[in-house]
């Protein structure tokens, strides 16, 4: 088993900015090492409101639907067991585009409806690793033109096609992924 099998990307979609506040609605995991493998989480709210229309509008969800999803502790678990299926049981390290957003709402509801988070305390943002490779620590979003899936909103799209990206930014580092 690669050590990269322990990187995973993730993507997450919700109704406002915050969870606790907000809704995860859904979220996607891919597997750095082999991004074909992906699990995708659609949680029913925690909160009994639809959060900021805009925000929704971008996921295509509504209130309604989303309210038929599987609960949070049911979709958290099934997830903290994909991750250790594809991990060996090791500690994962998350990926992500913007994990200041992403992370904040994995991390809460890990916590929350899990007991504790299989990534430990942080993540790393992909941006970060492609801009310091270049040497152009304020231009962080060159990276996303090496996606070969298309952003669509649909989490695991989005966390695979950020999972090719950072595959690039590693191949042409020089990293191996085997």
């Amino acid at each position: 088993m690669s050590k990269w099998s322990q990187h995973v990307v993730l993507d997450v979609e919700a109704d406002g900015p915050c969870p606790g506040l907000y809704n995860m609605i859904s979220f996607g995991l891919v597997s750095v090492a082999d991004p074909t493998l992906s699990y995708l989480g659609e949680v029913s709210p925690v909160l009994d409101h639809g959060g900021i229309a805009a925000a929704r509008e971008v996921s295509g969800v509504s209130f309604e639907a989303q309210q038929r999803y599987r609960g949070a502790d049911v979709v958290m678990a099934e997830a903290r067991d994909w991750l250790g299926s594809i991990a060996g049981g090791k500690r994962i390290v998350i990926w992500s585009d913007n994990p200041a957003f992403d992370w904040q709402y994995w991390n809460y509801y890990c916590h929350r409806f899990g007991g504790d988070n299989p990534a430990g305390f942080s993540a790393r943002r992909i941006g970060d690793l492609d801009a310091g490779r270049r040497n152009e620590p304020l231009n962080t979003n060159a990276w996303k033109k090496r996606r070969e899936t298309d952003h669509t909103h649909n989490p695991v799209d989005d966390a695979r096609g950020n999972a090719e990206a950072l595959r690039w930014i590693l191949n042409e580092m020089g990293v191996k992924l085997d």
